[in-house]
């Protein structure tokens, strides 16, 4: 557990510091990437699937809809 806790905390962390410089389109990218990760991940172990297709998934998804709303934010 502890091999995958700490690269995904680093990762995490590190992410989270280069957002400063991004438009809202690409803060709602990454964003939406991520939460999408995480809760595609979630819902295929709960469901007895492959949690890496999942996150693959779920990545993709919210990616595609944090862009979205990102351009909209942008807009205004």
């Amino acid at each position: 557990m502890k091999k995958i806790t700490y690269p995904l905390l680093a990762i995490a962390l590190g992410s989270s510091v280069a957002c400063t410089n991004m438009s809202g389109e690409q803060q709602g990218t990454l964003t939406g990437a991520g939460i999408g990760a995480a809760a595609g991940a979630g819902i295929a172990a709960i469901a007895g699937g492959n949690g890496w297709t999942g996150a693959a998934v779920g990545a993709v998804a919210g990616g595609i809809v944090g862009n979205i709303e990102g351009k909209k934010s942008d807009q205004r």
